[in-house]
């Protein structure tokens, strides 16, 4: 086959599959053409044609200055009271990207243009399950150290709370009033970071994921996504954005 293809992949117990491949372009062709101001549509379709990547000088791999983040567009907000839980299913309703020389300026421009505004102060809602407490001991110490105030379930705030870094302690939802969804809904939190685990843990987490999105909070539900909001807060309160469209910056 010459052109464009997509490939779906699966990884269980460091074994790769592939679960199909399907002869045509994915969304991610124009972001990366965006990004290296190459026309991978065109050449495709002219490779389709016959023609080979000599014929059209595209043999070494485009240059890519800065960062580029893509960011998934969920239509959660005009859906109350559905649970904004993701799963192998294709819910998002468009993409972004946000452009700059640093990861934390690209990422905070994709999440704002998915009209997700992170704050540079405020009040942290934490609690992860237990496989995520190593990984979110930086994350909160971060957090702290950059002035915010950390509150979490029992759970996580006694782990952290034992390796120095000060969280409030505060009921698990099915604990009962107060917990963090009474907090949302009185606009005293700034951001969620929530991983749960079990049961009764995914009915809270449902709750407080149509709450968030109800009051425009933004959670965040992977340490990997964490690390990434660190990194934004802390680029956003040394530098403020500035804005270059890309004709422009490829012109540069």
């Amino acid at each position: 086959m010459k052109g464009l293809f997509n490939i779906q992949f699966a990884i269980k117990d460091e074994v790769v599959y592939v679960l199909e491949v399907n002869p045509r372009a994915s969304r991610t062709v124009p972001f990366v053409s965006k990004a290296t101001s190459m026309p991978l549509a065109s050449y495709a379709a002219q490779i389709a044609a016959g023609k080979t990547l000599a014929d059209l000088g595209f043999e070494q791999e485009p240059e890519v200055d800065g960062f580029f983040v893509k960011e998934a567009v969920l239509p959660f907000q005009k859906f109350p009271g559905v649970d904004a839980r993701l799963g192998p299913e294709m819910r998002s309703t468009g993409e972004v990207m946000g452009h700059a020389s640093s990861f934390g300026h690209a990422f905070a421009k994709a999440e704002m243009a998915a009209s997700t505004r992170l704050p540079l102060d405020g009040t942290v809602f934490i609690s992860v399950n237990p496989f995520d407490r190593g990984a979110v001991t930086k994350i909160a110490r971060d957090l702290h150290g950059m002035g915010f105030k950390l509150i979490g379930t029992r759970g996580t705030a006694d782990y952290l709370t034992e390796l120095g870094i000060p969280v409030e302690p505060i009921n698990k939802v099915s604990d009962g009033s107060p917990h963090v969804v009474d907090l949302i809904r009185a606009g005293k939190i700034d951001l969620i970071i929530n991983t749960p685990r079990g049961g009764q843990a995914h009915d809270d987490g449902g709750l407080i994921r149509g709450t968030a999105h109800l009051y425009g909070v933004p959670i965040i539900t992977t340490m990997t996504a964490a690390q990434a909001v660190v990194q934004a807060v802390r680029a956003l309160r040394k530098k403020p954005l500035k804005v270059r469209s890309l004709q422009v910056h490829h012109q540069v």
